[in-house]
């Protein structure tokens, strides 16, 4: 009996260290843009795209020339999909329902009470011509 109560006790501590509960649900990305259309459309280097992800995508052309794409969904209340906005430095974001603030350049969190990354998509460049963001 002893021996029951060990196993049961270990598989709900494994159940539960899974479980997270402010996430970013996972949603099928694949969106493309080509340069020149970035280069229009964005604004500082950062293109906000609509309908993509979980709330929108935004594309950011780093200082080094190279680009990374993030959910626009915050991670503090992801149930609320409150959307970050770039602020004008274009280097960080903030999530206008909590006030807490994200770098563009990584993700990561620059402000309480954001703990968590912004949900990082892969971004490739194809032949020099056109970006492609997926999941």
């Amino acid at each position: 009996m002893r021996h029951f109560y060990s196993i049961l006790f270990f598989t709900i501590l494994l159940c539960g260290c899974g479980k997270e509960e402010n996430y970013i649900p996972e949603v099928v990305v694949n969106y493309n843009v080509t340069l020149t259309q970035f280069s229009l459309q964005a604004k500082n280097g950062v293109l906000l795209v609509p309908n993509q992800g979980v709330a929108g995508l935004i594309i950011v052309k780093t200082p080094l020339g190279s680009f990374v794409a993030f959910d626009r969904c915050s991670t503090v209340n992801p149930e609320k999909k409150c959307a970050i906005v770039p602020d004008d430095n274009s280097i960080t974001a903030t999530d206008p329902c909590s006030g807490a603030k994200f770098s563009l350049l990584d993700g990561t969190p620059q402000k309480a009470p954001a703990e968590k990354n912004l949900k990082i998509y892969n971004v490739s460049l194809q032949g020099n011509v056109l970006l492609n963001v997926t999941n």
